[in-house]
This record gives C-alpha cells, structure tokens and sequence, in this order.
C-alpha cells in the first residue's frame, strides 16, 4: 500500500485493480540494481543484524519483504490487497515468508510476536496513526523495534505525515526514536525527489 513515487495515492485506491503496475514505480519494484541496493542498505541498517522475525506491513508486492528476505531474516507480510498479497507470494516462492490479506492497523498475527515491524507509506493513511503505533508496539518482542518509512508528498496539496508528528505519536510508547531523512538520497527513488521523506527506527527495551 505504498504511495506513489511522483504523489501518494490516495487511501481508498483499488489497490487490486494498481497491483499489476505497482512495481513499475523505481521505489516499488525496486527493479534497477542501484535502487536495490540502496534499499537493501538502509533496511540492514535499521533491522536487527541478527536474523529475526520482521512483519512488514503494507506489505505490496513484496519488493521490501524480498529484500529482508535475503537479509536472513522470517518475514510476514500483511496487505490489504489479496491481488499484492498473491504477486507478493509468488516473488518470495521458497523463501522464509507468510503474507496475509489483513489491515495494516490491525493485522491478523494472533499472539506472534516480531523483533521488527516495517512499515512503508501506509502511517499517513490510517484514520488514527496514533492507535496503529499503540498496537504495533504491542507486536514486538523486547529489545524491538519499529521503523516507519513515511512522507509528506506534493507541493499544491501536499499529502502524508510529517516526522515531528510521527515523533510526537511515538513519544509516549518510551522508545528510543531517531529520524533519518531519506529525500536528499535519490538513489532510494530512482531520481531526485524535492518532498520530505524520512524513516523513523524506535526501538524499545
């Protein structure tokens, strides 16, 4: 459910009816080999270097799951689309991966616990972001962490989620969150990029 290179996608799209062209988005299908690797080095920066279990929600397509994937890393991916959900199986065919067709907010991983949850473009579409962080704190196991990849995007009417109200959520839930801004690496998207992008890693205990 990741937002649009060029303007986020508005929540609400018909993500089945997108899944089909999602990846050909640089930052989606992560099909350029620069882009991949700048990608792949973020994500082993910010996930445990011991291999873990990672709920990557939001999931998409897979391209980030992937990548965590040959990190030696379990992962679970949770969409909402049962259309990104199949494409998403299918590129992680015989690896250490389960998606679900699931709410973001709310996903349906039972009692499992994760030493990370990834979640990319999907905060500054939930009705109340501050609930959704409440309840992903809740799925990690101690010593672990969130790491929230988010934006603000468009200039007329700029949509998404500022990083000093994602801070301002994550306050309360006494983690340690640092900010890394991400718009001024245009290797991540395949081109320079003027809008505010930004991950933010809190991890606890």
């Amino acid at each position: 459910m990741s937002g649009n290179s060029d303007e986020a996608t508005a929540p609400g799209a018909d993500w089945d009816a997108l899944a089909a062209s999602f990846d050909d988005e640089p930052d989606h299908g992560l099909r350029d080999a620069e882009v991949r690797r700048a990608w792949a080095a973020r994500l082993a920066s910010w996930l445990p270097a011991l291999p873990g279990d990672v709920l990557d929600l939001g999931c998409g397509t897979g391209s980030l799951s992937l990548l965590v994937a040959e990190q030696g890393h379990r992962v679970t991916g949770v969409d909402l689309s049962p259309a990104m959900v199949e494409l998403a199986r299918a590129k992680l065919a015989g690896r250490d991966a389960v998606f679900l067709t699931g709410d973001a907010a709310a996903p349906p991983v039972g009692e499992q616990r994760f030493d990370a949850v990834l979640v990319r473009h999907v905060l500054w579409t939930l009705p109340d972001p501050g609930r959704a962080l409440r309840h992903w704190r809740q799925l990690l196991r101690p010593g672990g962490r969130l790491v929230l990849v988010e934006g603000v995007w468009g200039r007329v009417a700029p949509v998404g989620i500022p990083a000093d109200r994602v801070t301002a959520l994550l306050g309360p839930l006494a983690g340690q969150a640092r900010v890394e801004r991400l718009s001024d690496d245009p290797s991540l998207w395949g081109r320079e990029v003027a809008d505010e992008r930004y991950a933010v890693v809190a991890t606890y205990g």
